[in-house]
């Protein structure tokens, strides 16, 4: 062991110095978190912190007196990041930090964990590090076209959402712009009429529907993304084939659509919304494709297995804390998990008294006993990126400004056991066979159309309940 320095408690080397920096006890004598590395004055053989000792305190960081996180040179990691910042984020044509790169220098240097900052400017490749410097001395542009020159990984990508996520760009999808990347790529070995025309189909109408479904802040799930790619693909496989037979789409005979799904039997279904666009549009209007059937949902988990499922999050320890919170929404309330990891902090309240309230649509509801004990603690010590603040979301993702992703969730449960779209539907199907439907859509936020299919499911007819409420 190389001792570092000497305290009246005994020697100790630097690992230890930052242990008992990283984890204070709390003082006998203040009662004030901090590291205990002295002997008290008034009592004998008890450690105490250096000003209850009447020392000056090895742990302090030089620049501000800061004990709780050591980094370098007796300075803290704040400190030693905001120096970095600024050297980093100066415009040398006015000597100060760049005016529009401010708000990101205020989110970083307010980190909770400064050393998490430091470690992203450092890490190779450094790509915030660099790109940073070039932004702040002017010579690379700061906006989204900059990075659309660059490759869409996961260092840009994470650049890109911290400088959206601190308002210095505009929101936006990252999947959104990935999908247009690709369809780029898918187009291009098309003749100039049918690339034209399945553009027209992806970028006025899947893509405008996927624009749709991220308002408000929400992002695109990996599914939905899949799904509107799928789409696409469809209509260049049409494509293809028509000119195999020495046609085009907007010749293409009904016969001719017929003996395609010969030759292509399983995309029927996901060929419907593409037809239906050419004969809206005027494409082509001699082709008709009869609407894939509605179905009832399919429940395959039984109430008594919901049941132990949801035992299973409300005790297991060993589950992550957000996978048991979003699990239970799914089991209890029949939370769709795209909802819940787009829940805002904004949804849940905590009364005087302790209960947790959460509003799932516009009518909050108290949670049971443990689910609100697990609701309260996650809000507490909910940690988001290296940003300093977590921009409201209820589960903040490790990109600055983004939520988790379903995915998250859904790995989690899945491991033990759980399966949150199968486990939904048991829960939709129990609380549509005791509430009305109008009563389950305001409670949980679905459509009521939604609501009274699975009443239908349920076989309970609440068509009179509006008329008795009434009376």
């Amino acid at each position: 062991m190389r001792v570092t320095v000497t305290l009246p408690i005994g020697p100790i080397c630097a690992k230890c110095r930052f242990a008992m920096a990283y984890h204070p006890g709390i003082c006998p004598e203040c009662a004030q978190r901090r590291p205990l590395g002295y002997h008290s004055t008034v009592s004998s053989g008890l450690a105490v912190c250096a000003s209850c000792a009447g020392e000056e305190s090895v742990f302090a960081c030089t620049s501000c007196g800061r004990e709780d996180q050591p980094y370098s040179n007796r300075r803290c990691a704040g400190c030693v990041l905001a120096k970095r910042l600024t050297t980093l984020l100066t415009d040398p044509t006015t000597s100060r930090i760049h005016d529009r790169l401010q708000p990101l220098y205020d989110e970083l240097a307010g980190a909770k964990r400064p050393q998490s900052v430091i470690s992203w400017l450092l890490k190779p490749p450094a790509t915030g590090n660099r790109l940073l410097g070039l932004m702040a001395r002017g010579e690379m542009p700061i906006s989204h076209d900059a990075f659309r020159g660059f490759p869409s990984d996961r260092s840009h990508t994470y650049l890109r959402d911290l400088l959206a996520g601190t308002g210095i760009l505009p929101a936006y999808d990252a999947s959104l712009e990935r999908i247009e990347r690709w369809l780029d790529d898918k187009l291009a070995p098309l003749d100039a009429e049918h690339a034209a025309l399945i553009s027209r189909y992806a970028r006025w109408h899947v893509l405008h529907l996927l624009r749709q479904q991220s308002g408000g802040g929400a992002h695109i799930s990996k599914g939905q993304a899949d799904a509107a790619r799928y789409k696409v693909t469809l209509g260049i496989r049409l494509a293809n084939w028509a000119i195999e037979h020495g046609t085009t789409i907007a010749t293409l005979t009904q016969p001719q659509l017929d003996l395609y799904f010969s030759d292509h039997p399983g995309g029927r279904a996901g060929q419907y919304g593409f037809i239906s666009w050419l004969r809206r549009t005027g494409a082509n209007r001699a082709l008709r494709l009869t609407a894939p059937p509605s179905s009832l949902p399919i429940v395959d988990v039984s109430d008594e297995e919901r049941w132990q499922q949801v035992d299973i999050l409300l005790h297991d320890d060993t589950i992550r804390p957000y996978a048991r919170i979003g699990g239970l929404f799914t089991l209890l309330f029949a939370q769709n998990l795209m909802d819940v990891c787009a829940m805002t902090t904004d949804q849940i309240t905590v009364t005087d008294d302790g209960k947790v309230l959460v509003a799932f649509d516009t009518t909050p509801m108290g949670m049971p006993p443990i689910l609100d004990t697990l609701i309260r603690e996650h809000a507490t010590r909910r940690v988001p990126s290296i940003a300093s603040t977590s921009h409201g979301w209820l589960f903040p993702g490790r990109n600055p400004g983004r939520h988790l992703e379903r995915e998250n969730f859904r790995k989690e449960l899945v491991a033990h056991g759980i399966h949150p779209a199968r486990s939904r539907h048991a829960a939709l199907f129990s609380l549509a066979g005791l509430l009305p439907a109008p009563v389950l859509a305001d409670l949980i936020g679905i459509a009521d159309k939604t609501a009274t299919k699975w009443a239908m499911l349920a076989a309970r007819d609440w068509s009179d309940y509006i008329a008795a409420r009434t009376r």
